[in-house]
């Protein structure tokens, strides 16, 4: 008998590739992408069965940076192209890589539609609230009153909330990650151990024309009283669990109470189920600053994926069945030309 090689576990060395990082010093972007490298050998995953899709945009640089398969694509189709990768080879790990504008505005309906359908794959996009690599324009996430070269009187219109467009989209999973927290990794192994889309926004500061847009919640003297990081099965406290989230049953709307000698239980704080997709819409819509920014996994509730049913139907309809090219050439209205042709 022979012995199987054991494959060696990958090192962070093993994902990057030997291209020039080439974003804007001090982008959050480096970040997220050491993040990505840093997590992929913790969760088993390996570079020939890896591929990396992007649309247009900063964020879709990524590709270059990951030493596995990838595809710098069209603005707005990364989730297009990864559809078609992963019904091509379902064995793959496709990651798409987007932006808020490439995701949500010319991309938007093709977002939508991979949620929908619950393609297996990771979908992490970079929210900065920006147009970065097109100088500055406002983006679908931008909020009003932004000044920018396309709003130069602050932008009028009300922002997308990626997330509550996931949920409605009919998303399986969504979760919420920082570009330099030390959670993110763990944000990242939990959409990829999901079997289905996870869709994970993480907000990624953008130093050159956004810079600091996050700093309400991300900043260090204001991250631990507006920061709220849910986990499954543990109640909802943020500052030092000196606060909570609770439900006032009377108007079914979420409150912020406090928590007195750590006995969150008395003050009525709610235990986080990550199954429950009411809560998850609760969440995702908590206005900050009255309440804290909610992080972390959101929503993971999976179901069967696009894949699986395609494969699927296409062994049912091929049950008992031989492939016969010439057949299926000669079925339905055919006819042969015998008459020769007139001679000129």
């Amino acid at each position: 008998m022979n012995d199987m090689t054991p494959i060696a576990k990958t090192t962070i060395k093993d994902w990057e590739s030997d291209q020039e990082v080439r974003w804007c010093p001090g982008c959050g972007d480096y970040a997220i992408l050491k993040a990505v490298q840093r997590t992929m050998p913790e969760i088993g995953a390996r570079p020939e069965n890896t591929v990396f899709v992007s649309g247009i945009g900063c964020s879709s640089r990524f590709p270059y940076y990951m030493e596995t398969y990838g595809f710098h694509t069209i603005h707005g189709r990364a989730p297009a192209i990864a559809t078609g990768v992963k019904l091509a080879n379902p064995e793959l790990d496709v990651w798409i890589i987007t932006g808020d504008g490439d995701a949500l505005s010319i991309g938007g309906n093709h977002t939508m539609h991979l949620l929908r359908r619950n393609l297996n794959c990771q979908i992490l996009l970079f929210n900065n609230e920006i147009y970065g690599l097109t100088k500055g324009q406002y983006s679908p996430t931008s909020r009003e009153g932004t000044r920018s070269p396309s709003t130069p009187y602050g932008s009028v219109d009300r922002p997308a909330t990626p997330c509550a467009f996931a949920l409605g989209s009919g998303a399986r999973f969504v979760a919420r990650g920082i570009d330099v927290h030390k959670n993110l990794p763990q944000v990242l192994k939990a959409a990829y151990h999901h079997k289905g889309a996870a869709f994970v926004e993480i907000f990624q500061n953008c130093i050159v024309y956004n810079d600091e847009v996050f700093a309400a919640f991300t900043a260090k003297d204001q991250a631990p009283g507006h920061q709220l990081w849910l986990e499954h099965g543990k109640p909802m406290l943020f500052a030092g669990g000196t606060k909570g989230i609770a439900i006032d049953h009377m108007t079914l709307t979420p409150v912020v109470v406090d928590v007195v000698d750590g006995d969150w239980q008395a003050a009525g704080v709610v235990v986080h189920d990550v199954t429950n997709r009411t809560v998850a819409h609760m969440l995702v819509e908590l206005p900050f600053g009255e309440f804290p920014m909610a992080l972390g996994v959101l929503y993971d509730d999976p179901k069967p994926t696009f894949e699986d049913a395609v494969i699927a139907q296409n062994d049912s309809a091929a049950a008992g069945k031989s492939a016969d090219l010439q057949r299926l050439v000669a079925k339905g209205e055919t006819w042969m030309v015998e008459k020769q042709p007139h001679e000129i």
